[in-house]
């Protein structure tokens, strides 16, 4: 939905919080909650809609006559799809996903079927005059290279390749009907380009000499323009979450893309935790209680802490990182772990919701990016004192950040 009816920014949320991986199961969540919310946040005016769609549930919309079918649905209710989750391709809920989140990551073929998909179903269901992007993952996982440099510049070249291929399929997408489609990387911790460093070391030194030399022959047209054609299709996915556990600040991030010439693509609203790192033992022992419960079996959790001097460290999941607080030389702790964005304190704990406020109040002057996507997946998982119905849970989180957006 639109901010105001002045407003150019497109505000969502991800439905990737609600379980199932087929259609029927999507299309079902879509039916309970999307007409509810809409009549309690957007009653007169369209309703955007941030659809996730696994491999699965993609290939089956594609059947039949069921994306027609969804389209007219959505006409009638007076919604609308501008951005798609295609982050992960398989099962999110109710199963360890962990790592397996990054596969098939972005060398592989089936990475590149599926967000070709995804790039037919939404240059169908893309109003006429808005972009739309699809959001995927940091190319790979990095721990999976480390100790393999020779695989993971394949790894990297690959994903160039595949990338460009998604490109080649968007320009054809754009000269027939006009609608401009991305694709949205989303750096996050343990990414394979996980800080604003990494995405433009990958776009200047891989994806442009790469992927622009696979696009100039592909399409017959100068490495320049191919260059400046990849700018155009592939951008950013800036998770508001991730960024603040990397203890990057939001406004030299924007500097940093805009100065390399690359684009956001969507801003995904989201916290994590934080927590400073007192001396006394007796008060560590209270953190890493209170950080315990956060400490679930399904997704990864990754902790960097910062020390004294300035220095990072990595953990590759907090449940991982809790039997080394007592002696960690840390003064912060940031956990990727997406809390409620309209909660700040949690007793000892605290949440990065100050760089959403920030992130909202640099959009006022610098039109970096319209579109808004609220991503708290993670309401069952929480600890059990912060869960609340979830069709308020997302209300609330919506009236939040409209607030904060009219108010700032």
């Amino acid at each position: 939905m639109k901010i105001t009816k002045d407003s150019n920014f497109h505000l969502t949320y991800c439905t990737n919080i609600h379980p199932g991986e087929s259609w029927q199961e999507v299309f079902a969540n879509l039916e309970k909650y999307i007409p509810d919310l809409k009549s309690r946040l957007s009653p007169t005016a369209p309703f955007g809609i941030g659809l996730r769609l696994a491999d699965i549930a993609a290939k089956q919309i594609l059947e039949s006559n069921n994306l027609a079918q969804f389209k007219d649905w959505l006409t009638q209710e007076d919604l609308y799809v501008f951005t798609l989750n295609g982050f992960p391709y398989g099962g999110f809920h109710q199963q360890v996903v962990k790592d397996q989140v990054y596969a098939p990551d972005w060398s592989t073929q089936e990475r590149l079927n599926y967000t070709l998909s995804l790039t037919r179903i939404l240059a169908t269901l893309l109003p006429e005059g808005l972009n739309g992007g699809i959001s995927t993952l940091p190319l790979s996982y990095k721990p999976w290279w480390e100790k393999d440099q020779a695989t993971g510049e394949t790894v990297m070249k690959n994903s160039c390749f595949n990338l460009a291929s998604v490109v080649t399929e968007m320009i054809r997408i754009y000269e027939d009907t006009g609608k401009l489609l991305h694709i949205d990387l989303e750096p996050e911790p343990d990414g394979l380009i996980e800080n604003a460093s990494e995405v433009i070391d990958f776009f200047q030194n891989w994806l442009l000499p790469i992927g622009g030399n696979y696009l100039s022959e592909k399409l017959n047209i100068e490495q320049s323009l191919a260059e400046t054609k990849l700018l155009e299709h592939v951008r950013i996915c800036y998770d508001t979450c991730h960024f603040s556990v990397e203890y990057e600040e939001p406004k030299s991030v924007f500097a940093r893309l805009q100065s390399a010439g690359i684009k956001i693509g969507k801003i995904q609203i989201s916290a994590a935790i934080k927590v400073k790192i007192p001396a006394e033992t007796e008060k560590r022992s209270l953190i890493v209680e209170r950080l315990r419960p956060f400490a679930e079996s399904t997704y990864l959790h990754q902790v960097i802490e910062r020390r004294s001097d300035g220095t990072l460290y990595h953990y590759p999941d907090l449940i991982t990182a809790l039997p080394h607080l007592d002696k960690s030389l840390a003064e912060e702790w940031r956990t990727h772990f997406h809390v409620p964005i309209f909660i700040h304190d949690y007793h000892i704990l605290q949440s990065t919701q100050d760089d959403i406020a920030a992130i909202l109040q640099l959009l006022k002057t610098n039109n970096a990016c319209q579109h808004l996507e609220i991503e708290t997946y993670t309401w069952d998982v929480l600890p059990s004192e912060i869960k609340i119905d979830l069709l308020t849970s997302i209300q609330r989180e919506y009236e939040w950040v409209v607030k904060l957006i009219r108010n700032s």
